[in-house]
């Protein structure tokens, strides 16, 4: 129980780091907010508190991808875990963006008068401290998943979204309290409130654009998004180094889970091959693939003359 308990911890750091952060920034947020009647302070309560659910909802959405297949699902339930990122990202975008932005222009219309600040920056303070940290954590994380890739290319093609959106989120945040700040230094500086009402806009146009990519992201691997394709090219190699395939028409690959592909192979075999012969070559072949790719989930190998295949969909 010990070892598998401790590496679900480790593969979850990131979310549990932000869920600890994001709950004790909101508190203190609101408290700040309430003493202070700052509209940015408050809208930023809001969207730690956003962030705290969605590291619940992401959490989820990792343990229930984790069921076996049954004869509903055959290939298991790992995609599961894209339709909880695409609610995150309509929850950041609705609550988070949403609230922020009605905030801000409600204390427009209505400015609140002017408090001591002093308690608006030491939560800010404190809150720059517990997100760096838990921001610091998603960077390291998502360095080592992205091998040699750079960053925006790494987001593209990686397939589990709980790395890259606590990463945004993070940086979202720190973006937020920047802007937060500067909000609450120039309202009280130049004795206009609304100064803070407009902070409180900006913070929401900076969820509402994250959200928009989260969204995106999500969307492509919810619908269903093909392997790597470098994993691609090393089946396909190791298909071509078989003697008695002619020809391989085409491997079509897709994600059932961040770690799990499903494979389509099309190979032309000798026209010489007995079926028996076939059968037990295909057997050897899905064999070697797993061994190779411990990855690949679910292998299916079609024997098809190459004048017969249907056309190479692009890059596999």
């Amino acid at each position: 129980m010990g070892a598998p308990t401790a590496s679900r911890w480790r593969a979850n750091i990131v979310l549990y780091a932000a869920f600890a952060a994001n709950v004790g920034i909101a508190v203190a947020k609101f408290v700040a907010a309430a003493f202070t009647g700052s509209s940015s302070m408050l809208t930023e309560g809001v969207h730690s508190l956003v962030d705290s659910g969605n590291q619940l909802l992401l959490l989820y959405g990792k343990h229930r991808a984790t069921r076996a297949p049954d004869a509903v699902h055959p290939f298991g339930y790992g995609r599961e875990l894209y339709f909880w990122a695409f609610v995150v990202a309509i929850l950041i975008f609705g609550l988070g963006a949403g609230v922020s932005i009605y905030e801000g222009w409600k204390h427009i219309q209505d400015p609140e008068p002017l408090q001591d600040p002093l308690i608006n920056y030491a939560v800010l303070g404190v809150a720059v401290l517990l997100e760096g940290t838990s921001w610091a954590i998603a960077v390291r994380e998502f360095r080592q998943a992205k091998g040699e890739h750079g960053w925006w290319q790494a987001v593209r093609i990686s397939k589990d979204p709980a790395t890259f959106i606590v990463l945004f989120e993070d940086s979202a945040a720190l973006l937020g309290l920047a802007v937060a700040g500067a909000g609450i230094w120039a309202s009280h500086a130049w004795s206009d409130p609304r100064i803070d009402g407009a902070a409180s806009i900006a913070i929401g146009l900076i969820l509402a654009c994250v959200a928009a990519l989260l969204a995106r992201e999500a969307k492509g691997l919810l619908i269903g998004e093909r392997a790597n394709p470098e994993l691609v090219q090393q089946i396909r190699a190791m298909l071509e180094a078989e003697p008695q395939i002619t020809a391989v028409n085409h491997v079509r690959t897709i994600h059932t889970a961040p770690d799990s592909v499903f494979v389509a192979i099309s190979a032309d075999f000798e026209d010489t091959l007995a079926m028996g012969e076939a059968e037990t070559l295909i057997e050897t072949i899905e064999r070697r693939l797993r061994a190779t790719l411990p990855q690949l989930s679910s292998i299916y190998i079609r024997p098809e003359k190459r004048e017969d295949a249907a056309p190479t969909v692009a890059a596999g």
